[in-house]
């Protein structure tokens, strides 16, 4: 076993119901291109005897062998070799265990070295462990079948209770038991299991207790964590990253994670349907198969990734003194693209600002570290999620004055995910508000909202040029979109961040907030990691200096007011400065006419930055997609005195060194006519 975390072998633990072809090959090139080298399935003696059921084995078994180092978890009696009639019971006559074991061994043992036999015998429901006979047929059964397997020369595994119990593992080793396996589980979930509270003492303590005991019986025998997790059923991901981080610091000769994937929402548990939501948000993917921070950390870069990420969220950042003036600023979402430059800002001008971010979207995590490095003891980062209310109150609290720029930010995502879209940007909204409210409803707060609460504008009468769409409406062609125009949500992402938006204005009204909304545009510049769902601009020059196809949706005519971020930081503080005369109204953001460009545009500016010509696919058009969106920034201009001052092509040009630089990327540089 090595003693660095971050070279550590590790695996999954992932259950596969008969006829799941489909799920057990996407779990297993999910879990090698994490980096796990072992995989611990169940072989269930029930399914295997029910009709179909070898077959199905004689599949799963050779497939995830022949690509990872698999363990089968053997348990489970048939229900009429069952003494009880039950799963959990203890077969009729014990040695037809052992001899499943030896049928197992002799049809697929080519595909394992090792087999762990009964997993976690507290689950045997009909036994009494406190009575000896229970004890002695449980040995009996385990026992023999260990000695056969150890005799044929494969090496088994003894499943462990959870929670862990010594007494047990003692009683394992005065009946023989220890003395015929190669090694012994230990399950533990510190921070999941209510269970776990007043038995559960810490990895060290209860490894030190196996030791002790298995020193006493087998000292060969090996530690393994056959089972660990942390559930995200209140949305925690970051303590997920935190708690398997803490797993690969474990003096034990194998991990194995539980799980790769939550369990979907109408499969039961052994206790039954919903008996226990903390079950179903296990897995390191969600029930939908898209991955959590950890999976995606993994994913990234391993354990190595994990690590980094888990000491960039240690616990216990100490705010700073919160008398008078000197209290902070808060900027949720801070580690995002426009918080981490709006937070860079005002640290720059001496501010103590905390940043609120759950480290969610790729890349952000390089955003805090950047904000640690350039302003060291006045950062203060808080990373939690905004879902979990009673961690978001502490940290406005604090606050002289809140930025709220946290999202779920695509509308793609929110129409395969709009419960997760709406828990982030209205019920996540809302926490933020009540935390304000809660806390005196003194900071004034600034929230960024979307030009997506106008809807698809399908009611507007286009017309198309030669590289654009336009308004037919010479005024609105002039000027843009105001704030004059009505609200139509459209798609979850359109609902969710209108309903948000309507609740910062209502504050105002209702309970006295100083609050601001600014609809935005199109952002773009440093520290933004685009995605082909949300920051196309630098989406665009990633794929492009990557030297990758760029996707485009629709015929590329549709237009946009792209903004950079430097003009939209100093937005957001104007209006925090003009509050007092401000509160309660939204503001449209963007470059407004004069930076308004169609895609077709600025893919050829692109090409002219990278010296080549541009592969560029076209798909249909987006559910939502706007033909046409600018921004009349007039509102914003006259309230608090802003205007936009970077223009376009040398905001891309700018975006496009700063992505070569971060991401090591050779960049062409063009010397522009000023025509």
């Amino acid at each position: 076993m090595t003693s660095n975390p971050a070279f550590k072998p590790f695996g999954f633990v992932e259950w596969f119901r008969p006829g799941d072809y489909e799920h057990a090959e996407r779990t297993l090139a999910g879990a090698l291109a994490t980096g796990a080298t072992q995989l611990r399935t169940h072989l269930s003696w029930a399914e295997y005897l029910a009709p179909g059921g070898d077959a199905w084995f004689d599949w799963l078994l050779p497939r995830l062998g022949s690509k990872i180092d698999l363990l089968p978890c053997i348990h489970y009696t048939p229900p009429s070799l069952s003494r009880t009639g039950k799963t959990s019971g203890a077969p009729h006559v014990l040695k037809d265990y052992a001899d499943f074991v030896d049928h197992v061994l002799t049809r697929h043992g080519d595909h394992f070295e090792y087999i762990e036999l009964w997993n976690e015998p507290n689950n045997l429901l009909d036994w009494d462990w406190r009575e000896d006979v229970d004890y002695q047929m449980f040995c009996e059964m385990v026992g023999g079948a260990a000695h056969w397997a150890k005799q044929r020369g494969w090496k088994p595994v003894l499943g462990g209770p959870c929670p862990f119990d010594s007494y047990w593992l003692e009683l394992m080793g005065e009946r023989g038991v220890l003395g015929v396996v190669d090694a012994v589980g230990l399950h533990g979930f510190p921070g999941t299991w209510d269970s776990e509270a007043g038995s559960w003492s810490g990895w060290d303590l209860h490894l030190g207790q196996m030791r002790s005991i298995l020193d006493r019986y087998n000292r060969d025998a090996e530690i393994w964590i056959t089972e660990t997790g942390y559930s995200t059923w209140r949305n925690d991901e970051l303590e997920q990253v935190r708690r398997f981080a803490q797993a690969l610091e474990v003096p034990a000769d194998r991990l194995y994670w539980y799980s790769w994937r939550d369990i979907p929402s109408d499969v039961a548990v052994q206790e039954g349907l919903w008996f226990d939501p903390r079950h179903y948000h296990l897995g390191v993917l969600d029930a939908d198969e898209q991955p959590k921070l950890l999976a995606r950390l993994l994913a990234e870069g391993g354990s190595a990734r994990v690590i980094e990420a888990a000491d960039q969220a240690r616990a216990g950042v100490a705010l700073p003194a919160v008398t008078g003036r000197h209290k902070p600023i808060t900027v949720v979402g801070g580690c995002g693209f426009i918080g981490s430059n709006l937070a860079n800002t005002l640290l720059s001008e001496g501010e103590d600002v905390i940043v609120l971010d759950n480290l969610s979207r790729p890349g952000v995590d390089q955003n805090l570290a950047w904000l640690r490095a350039n302003h060291g003891d006045r950062l203060h980062p808080v990373l939690t999620d905004i879902r979990d209310y009673p961690s978001v109150v502490p940290v406005i609290a604090e606050a002289r004055a809140v930025f709220h720029m946290a999202a779920q930010t695509a509308v793609t995502t929110s129409l395969v995910q709009p419960f997760d879209d709406f828990d982030i940007n209205a019920r996540g909204t809302l926490n933020v508000l009540e935390a304000v409210r809660q806390a005196g409803g003194q900071a004034p707060v600034v929230f960024a909202s979307t030009n997506k609460v106008y809807g698809d504008l399908g009611d507007m009468k286009m017309v198309r040029s030669v590289d654009r769409y336009g308004p037919a409406d010479d005024i609105v062609s002039a000027r843009g979109i105001s704030e004059n125009r009505k609200l139509d949500f459209c798609t979850p992402y359109g609902c969710s961040k209108g309903v948000a938006d309507q609740y910062v204005l209502d504050y105002a009204k209702s309970f006295g907030l100083q609050t601001a909304v600014l609809r935005m545009s199109c952002i773009y510049g440093p520290r933004q990691f685009g995605t082909e769902d949300q920051g196309w601009v630098a989406h665009f020059l990633i794929r492009a200096l990557q030297g990758e196809p760029i996707t485009v949706y629709g015929d590329g005519m549709q237009v946009r007011d792209v903004l950079h971020v430097r003009d939209a930081v100093a937005a957001y503080r104007s209006v925090l400065g003009a509050i007092d005369r401000v509160s309660g109204r939204a503001f449209n953001l963007g470059g407004g006419p004069t930076n308004a460009v169609s895609l077709r545009l600025v893919l050829e500016e692109i090409e002219r930055i990278v010296g080549r010509e541009l592969i560029i696919e076209h798909k249909e058009w987006r559910a939502g997609d706007q033909v046409y969106f600018v921004a009349d920034t007039g509102r914003i201009e006259r309230e608090v005195g802003w205007q936009q001052r970077i223009n376009w092509r040398d905001g891309v040009h700018e975006l496009a060194h700063w992505l070569g630089e971060s991401r090591d990327l050779p960049i062409l540089t063009i010397e522009r006519s000023r025509a």
